[in-house]
């Protein structure tokens, strides 16, 4: 262990069956399963420096320190790393990714699972896809996604042990991509970490988790049999519930702006005039328009086209990835593939 340093790369992932609310918000155990698609294309990269000099952890993130929150967050994963690995020695973390942050698009997911592969690697840590899958977790609920490839259910599971994502079909199966509408890069003021701690206040919240087992059945069988219509009256119903317990929760929490819901009008009238098309928003105001790879241009068209729309962001499904490990990056450490992140 003479060089304690790796890199990893991790993308983000969108969830088509939400993830919200927790029943243990300090293992982020969730409080219904959920269902997603990693995207290729909007990654985070972050390198991780085991160091006896450093008096204390310290994080980067796209060039500028993070102190407060930020760096505690990291500095958890890192201690759970640190225990299994029986050491005592502070790190270096630099992140970058190439894609807003903090605005909806999943930055922490790709940001949480790319810090559990570089960290666990960087000590010498060889965890299985289940053990990388549940140390992202404990950074952000959906870090665990972000670690099998393609279509990938979170379970619930009964505990920290098995709460858990799993993959459901690969990356190849079905041609979907995502076209990210930008209303608003800008970090928002409300993370979702706050947000799941107050779902509960929702007098809403209740019937949502009674009706996610229904909805994950539909998504999931949808996605498997390749049925678009259903997928995209489901992503759609399931996104506008969600957001119906965030404006009802106890501060209420409004992410939408006039732009976000202009897409929605628009997408729901493609979709019936012919265009095989569905939206669906995370805790943020950016729209992700999903279709079928065939009409994914004509989708991007129309979106830059439409008021209030800044920038579209075009991702895939996630392929396999096959990459060599630098050496003078990675120190010992040989490649290891995990689903959707690997290591450079």
């Amino acid at each position: 262990m003479s060089n304690l340093t790796a890199t990893a790369l991790s993308c983000a992932n969108i969830a088509f069956i939400k993830y919200w609310g927790n029943r243990n918000n300090e293992l982020r155990l969730p409080s219904n399963g959920s269902i997603s698609m990693n995207l290729d294309g909007l990654f985070t990269r972050t390198t991780v420096s085991f160091q006896p000099s450093l008096p204390f952890d310290e994080l980067i993130i796209n060039g500028r320190e993070v102190t407060g929150k930020g760096l505690s967050r990291v500095s958890y994963i890192l201690d759970l790393v640190r225990e299994t690995a029986g050491i005592n020695l502070n790190a270096e973390v630099m992140s970058e990714n190439n894609f807003p942050a903090g605005a909806g698009i999943a930055s922490s997911a790709a940001a949480f699972s790319a810090l559990a592969l570089a960290a666990s690697r960087a000590v010498g840590l060889t965890l299985t896809e289940a053990q990388l899958s549940r140390l992202a977790r404990r950074g952000s609920g959906s870090a665990s996604r972000s670690i099998p490839p393609g279509f990938v259910e979170w379970k619930m599971g009964t505990g920290d042990d098995d709460s858990i994502a799993e993959s459901i079909a690969p990356p190849e199966h079905w041609n979907l991509v995502d076209c990210v509408a930008v209303v608003n890069a800008a970090h928002k003021k409300t993370g979702s970490t706050e947000g799941h701690a107050i779902a509960g206040t929702s007098p809403l919240q209740n019937a949502r988790l009674e009706d996610t087992p229904r909805r994950l059945d539909i998504c999931r069988s949808a996605i498997l049999n390749k049925d678009f219509e259903t997928f995209a009256n489901i992503i759609e119903l399931d996104s506008d519930i969600m957001h119906s317990v965030m404006m009802t929760s106890n501060p209420p929490l409004m992410y939408w702006q006039a732009a976000t819901v202009g897409i929605f009008h628009a997408v729901r009238e493609w979709r019936a005039s012919g265009l095989p098309v569905g939206y669906t928003v995370d805790a943020g105001a950016n729209v992700h328009v999903l279709c079928l790879g065939d009409h994914a241009r004509e989708v991007e068209k129309r979106l830059r086209e439409m008021p209030g729309v800044s920038n579209v962001l075009i991702a895939g499904v996630l392929a396999e990835r096959r990459r060599s490990c630098n050496l003078s990056n990675c120190g010992s450490i040989s490649f290891q593939r995990a689903g959707s992140a690997g290591f450079i």
